[in-house]
């Protein structure tokens, strides 16, 4: 049986996540942003598995605060660097 449609997003964005934290240590040989992109595309990961069993609100409860921690980690970056460097 197919997962329910609301696992598919935390599925893809957790894939995404462990990408894009690959990327980061890639590129500038970030270990915080490998360490950061595992542990929360993980997170995310699991999520859209517990969402594909009888636990959906845990997994979108773990799922909504994986989203606002890394929302609030992404947040504080852009107000430390700036608004004007963004333009």
């Amino acid at each position: 049986m197919a997962p329910p449609g609301s696992a598919h997003p935390a599925f893809s964005l957790g894939g995404l996540t462990i990408i894009g934290g690959a990327v980061g240590y890639f590129k500038k040989g970030s270990k915080a942003s490998l360490g950061a992109g595992l542990v929360c595309g993980s997170l995310l990961i699991g999520s859209g598995a517990m969402i594909s069993t009888d636990k959906q609100f845990e997994g979108h409860s773990l799922a909504a605060t994986t989203s606002g921690l890394m929302s609030a980690g992404m947040g504080q970056r852009y107000l430390k660097t700036g608004i004007e460097e963004s333009r």
